[in-house]
């Protein structure tokens, strides 16, 4: 018999779509009770589960760990044969299990309590064994599973799985970590490239760098912007301080308004007060400062406010950031 996988598909994610809305009602005192414990936490984080519930403890510890969060994961098998020497007084502990009466997590929760660490527990079952042994329990329950069979986690599995990364995202907020807090711990490939890259590897600098005084005529000023090939240049006074921008933007404004461009002079027509950046600057916060301000270009200055650098949009596409 020809099955329609399409609409099969479909449904599951509506169900598991479902599953993910009905955690709003599970985010309460409990849950802010959790991330309290986490954030004043003096050790680790340490995950625990067995089978799914293990696998999305693995990945709920990855988060942790790479948004501020130090956290590692322990099989509770391992756990009963040496590696609940890795917990100590000063840590959390994170257990997983949907039933909340996994043998193998309830074996090691009377080790955990005598060696002082904290306990909270992801259940779906607010009156499980576990959840009256944790310190603080967090509700992961869900109204069905995608599998048809009603057996196989789906639905538990992803709601545990979002849980845990609404753990991380709100002790990353708490803890104000910021991108270059996540650059440090993802230095690989081309998401350490996007995090790592500041303004200098890739600004245009030196005789790059698109220059004019405050009493260059305008078209003296599309000349250098024509030579550079940047969209703009820098205006400067004659301590070399950086004052204005001129824009292919502020070209065409200036042609509507019929300025003369032989006669008249860049600081009549520049954009006073440019945006501006340091050289230091990681290029994905220069890329959300053009964004939230809808500019295509950043001009980099010193402490001294003279400019040292200038980058586009184009620059960030063609480092990978964009």
């Amino acid at each position: 018999m020809m099955k329609n996988f399409k609409q099969l598909a479909q449904r599951v994610i509506e169900i598991e779509q479902q599953a993910i809305q009905e955690l709003q009602q599970f985010i309460d005192d409990n849950f802010e009770k959790a991330c309290q414990l986490m954030f004043n936490c003096q050790g680790r984080v340490i995950v625990i589960g067995m089978g799914k519930s293990g696998h999305i403890g693995g990945k709920i510890a990855a988060t942790l760990a790479s948004t501020g969060t130090p956290a590692f994961f322990v099989h509770p098998g391992e756990a009963s044969h040496g590696d609940l020497g890795m917990i100590t007084p000063n840590d959390v502990v994170l257990t997983i299990s949907n039933s909340g009466e996994t043998t193998e997590v309830l074996a090691i929760v009377p080790v955990i309590r005598r060696i002082g660490a904290k306990l909270i527990a992801m259940s779906s079952n607010v009156n499980s064994t576990l959840a009256k042994l944790s310190n603080v329990h967090i509700c992961i329950q869900v109204s069905k599973e995608a599998c048809p069979l009603g057996l196989a986690p789906t639905s538990s599995t992803t709601a545990t799985l979002v849980m845990g990364d609404a753990l991380a995202v709100a002790l990353l907020n708490a803890r104000g970590f910021t991108a270059d807090d996540f650059a440090l711990s993802h230095p690989g490939g081309t998401l350490g490239k996007r995090l790592l890259l500041r303004l200098k590897d890739i600004m245009h600098s030196g005789k790059n760098l698109p220059k004019v005084k405050t009493n260059a005529l305008i078209k003296e000023a599309l000349v250098e912007m024509s030579a550079k090939g940047l969209g703009m240049t820098t205006v400067v006074n004659e301590q070399d301080e950086l004052v204005g921008l001129f824009t292919d933007g502020d070209l065409r404004r200036v042609l509507a308004n019929q300025v003369d461009i032989h006669q008249d002079h860049i600081d009549s027509v520049m954009t006073q007060n440019p945006s501006v950046a340091n050289a230091d600057m990681l290029a994905a916060e220069a890329l959300k400062i053009m964004e939230d301000k809808k500019i295509n270009g950043l001009i980099i200055i010193d402490q001294q406010k003279h400019p040292r650098g200038a980058m586009n949009m184009q620059d960030l596409l063609k480092s990978g950031v964009l």
